[in-house]
């Protein structure tokens, strides 16, 4: 459907008769995994990757597009400017090593500025990556049984296919509940596969050494992504603004420089709401970011701690998809015409 829907606007070129009413003062664009193709049959997660080579394209196509690439700092004052050019953020969220090995090349040789949003918890190795321990586990039995509360999902798993309505069934009835439940579950799966939670952090996150050594960049800003990557709207205050405010100081700690700019894990409307904006603004952060889909306009300047992004999803590696992206058109019919959703 999002890739027919791509399709249709680029066929039409409404990106062209659309986008100066659907573009608005530009896009902030979000990013996860940089790293080659890998030609797994079972890939649930393949949405969060790109190839270093697509994100050559990106970042070629939007100074075609007369995008102006700036750094995190420089979008409040861009965007109470009131330029008409617009412009492009560039973020990558968890902390990722691929970031630094295949992404921070291509930034370099575009001379694109970029923030890498930092889950400490990742850093310190610690942390769960929850929705990679689950394709992991799923990856490696053949057979599925899990009981939750008084329910138990029984699946077959001996192929792609199995594996991918396993993933699925699983990911979504347990993303809609309290987030104990899920992580228990999945901490359960992750035993019968032999899945070490831990190794998975340790093998795909950077260390500290290498975030110093990534932030001594000019080109990259860090930025904070909480302590332990958790759906803020699923916890109490408390809870909550420890992991906010924590991450600021624990990186700042380790850096020795500020942080001003945050990201809210995961990021939809039932992850991060009304009270988690308040808490990163009490915490100190100029901006922050959510996964609410849409691009930025002027109106946003006095919302700047609930910011929406454009996911650069891993399923539609094309210039097509990617000239529909900032024409911000689908946005547009999306929101319903809507440019703020910041509720």
């Amino acid at each position: 459907m999002i890739k027919a829907g791509l399709g249709a606007i680029d066929l039409t070129r409404a990106d062209l008769w659309l986008g100066p009413l659907a573009r608005g003062a530009g896009v902030v664009l979000m990013f996860h995994h940089v790293r080659p193709f890998r030609a797994d049959a079972f890939a649930p997660n393949r949405l969060l990757e790109i190839t270093p080579e697509f994100l050559d394209i990106v970042l070629s196509l939007l100074r075609e597009s007369g995008f102006d690439i700036i750094p995190m700092d420089a979008m409040p004052d861009r965007l109470r400017a009131q330029d008409r050019r617009p412009f492009a953020v560039l973020t990558f969220d968890d902390g990722y090593r691929d970031n630094a090995e295949y992404a921070l090349p291509v930034l370099r040789s575009h001379q694109a500025p970029a923030t890498f949003f930092i889950t400490t918890g990742y850093a310190g190795g610690e942390a769960r990556l929850w929705w990679l321990e689950l394709e992991e586990a799923v990856r490696k039995l053949e057979r599925i049984e899990l009981r939750i509360g008084d329910e138990v999902l029984r699946y077959a798993a001996r192929d792609a296919q199995e594996k991918q309505a396993a993933f699925d069934a699983i990911y979504w009835k347990l993303r809609g509940g309290d987030e104990e439940t899920l992580l228990a579950h999945i901490a359960t799966l992750a035993r019968m596969a032999d899945v070490d939670s831990r190794a998975l952090t340790r093998n795909l996150c950077m260390s500290w050494s290498e975030i110093t050594a990534v932030a001594a960049d000019p080109l990259i800003s860090i930025g904070a992504h909480t302590q332990t990557h958790p759906m803020l709207a699923k916890h109490d205050n408390d809870r909550a603004r420890t992991e906010i405010a924590g991450s600021k100081t624990g990186i700042e700690a380790r850096l020795g420089s500020e942080v001003r700019h945050f990201a809210y894990p995961v990021g939809d409307s039932g992850s991060a709401g009304t009270r988690d904006f308040a808490l990163a603004r009490e915490a100190g952060f100029e901006t922050a970011v959510t996964t609410r889909p849409g691009h930025v306009f002027s109106a946003h300047a006095d919302h700047l701690h609930a910011l929406p992004r454009v996911s650069v999803n891993g399923l539609h590696q094309n210039r097509t998809a990617m000239r529909s992206l900032l024409s911000g058109v689908p946005f547009m019919l999306w929101n319903r015409g809507r440019r703020l959703n910041v509720d």
